[in-house]
């Protein structure tokens, strides 16, 4: 028999990953960035 019940995710860890996909959209919105104003992806290297 299956067990159709939800399963409960922490607060904990949904707050934890809403904050890395804001922190990883911050992060690809800097390297657009670098790469426009600079045209290097990476800044400095090569």
């Amino acid at each position: 028999m299956k067990n159709n019940e939800p399963k409960k995710v922490e607060k904990e860890k949904i707050v934890a990953e809403k904050l890395n996909g804001r922190f990883a959209m911050l992060g690809f919105v800097a390297l657009i960035g670098a790469y426009l104003t600079t045209g290097q992806i990476i800044p400095g290297f090569i």
